[in-house]
Order: structure tokens, then C-alpha cells, then sequence
């Protein structure tokens, strides 16, 4: 059973972690919201939308981001693939919108080269590109960080602060770095097993920090 009477509440305008060892169901519950996955029995909600009943509305109001992309297409250029994407959210200011999430994750200068082309850090940066392309009020990101340089790292917790202050952009964050969570969430859920064995609410950050270290798993 990848996940056993999970139960959390994210409120909106937070940044709720997810922490636990491989395997333990971090992804996986990340897959069934953003209605990848389907639970077999249980109910998942995003902003009141049930993820079974009503997917094609909780995709709207979700940007994804795996800790792998696999689905880009590799002879299209990070241009293409962004207007391919957006051509099915329908946003309207198309070239405007691609621009804009282009310069957030510098990528500008290799945006007209081929997908296959790009390192793993350009890959992530792309998919984090397009989990934003129609401003979603919620993220949902598995290891957002993995690959990514010192500076990039730094600067994509930049734009997670920035998005949740002018937007109040709700995020589910995925991480095995304790740094990360430390940083950016104000509660972090721990699974191990498939089942939420602890949740470490921030009060400050040195005694969020530490009781994050001294969680299980």
C-alpha cells in the first residue's frame, strides 16, 4: 500500500512540506493531487474541487512539477514545449506569459535550442517554467531543487517567498533537504511507510529547524 490514512490540511497562502525517506509516499501523494494517480478509496480535495470527481477543474488550479521530466519533447525547443503547454491551459497572453516565466528561471539564452540539448539543472529549470506558465494558486513540487545549482537554488526559493507574498500562492513541497524546509515551510508533514508519522509546525526557526532534525525517518 503506498499510502495508509493520510490525512493533512494545507492551509491556503502556505508552504506545507513533505519529508520522509524514499519510498515513503511523498510523490505519490503529490501524483494523486495533481489527478495523476487515482486513490483507490479516500477523498482529495484542492480548493473544494475533488481530485476524482472534478480533475479537468483541479488542473487548473495546479502547477506540477516532478522530480523528474520526462515529458518534454526532446526535439522542440523550451520555446515550443512552453507553447505547447500553453496552447492546452489557453492562456491568452501566450508570448507574454512564456517570456515572463522564461527570464524568472533564466532561461532565455537556450530557450530557442532543442530540449535534448539541455543539462538536468535546464531541465528542472524548464519544468519549473512550466508549473508556472498560467499562474496557478496552488504548486505542487516533488524535489523542486534537485539539480539545480547553489544560485539557482537560491533563487528559486526567491521566487516561492515572492509568489506567496504578492499571490498567496499555496505550495506542497517535496523535499529530502532540511535546509530547504527550514527556509520555506511554515509545517512540514513526515511519512514514513505511506503514513504521516509526524507534523513539526513552525513557531521560530532555530526550534523549527531542530525539531525537523529530530523527526522520525
Amino acid at each position: 500500500m503506498a499510502l495508509e490514512n493520510v490525512s493533512l490540511e494545507v492551509p491556503a497562502g502556505t508552504v506545507h512540506g513533505l519529508m520522509g525517506p524514499n519510498g515513503s509516499g511523498k510523490s505519490t501523494l503529490l501524483r494523486i493531487l495533481a489527478t495523476l494517480l487515482l486513490p483507490t478509496v479516500g477523498e482529495a480535495f484542492v480548493f473544494g474541487s475533488d481530485v476524482t470527481a472534478s480533475p479537468v477543474s483541479t488542473r487548473r488550479s495546479v502547477g506540477f512539477s516532478t522530480g523528474e521530466e520526462r515529458s518534454f519533447y526532446w526535439r522542440l525547443t523550451g520555446r515550443q514545449n512552453l507553447e505547447f503547454y500553453a496552447a492546452l491551459y489557453r492562456i491568452a497572453d501566450v508570448s507574454g506569459r512564456i517570456e515572463a516565466v522564461l527570464d524568472s528561471f533564466a532561461l532565455k539564452d537556450v530557450a530557442d535550442r532543442p530540449v535534448s540539448t539541455y543539462s538536468q539543472g535546464m531541465l528542472r529549470r524548464l519544468g519549473l517554467a512550466r508549473a508556472l506558465l498560467h499562474e496557478p494558486p496552488i504548486l505542487l513540487l516533488d524535489e523542486p531543487a534537485r539539480s539545480l545549482d547553489r544560485e539557482s537554488r537560491d533563487h528559486l526559493h526567491q521566487i516561492l517567498r515572492d509568489l506567496r507574498v504578492k499571490r498567496g500562492t499555496s505550495v506542497l513541497l517535496a523535499t529530502h533537504d532540511l535546509e530547504e524546509a527550514s527556509l520555506l515551510c511554515d509545517a512540514v508533514s513526515v511519512l514514513r511507510g505511506g503514513r504521516v508519522v509526524q507534523e513539526v509546525v513552525r513557531a521560530d526557526s532555530d526550534t523549527f529547524r531542530q525539531a525537523l532534525a529530530e523527526a522520525p525517518g
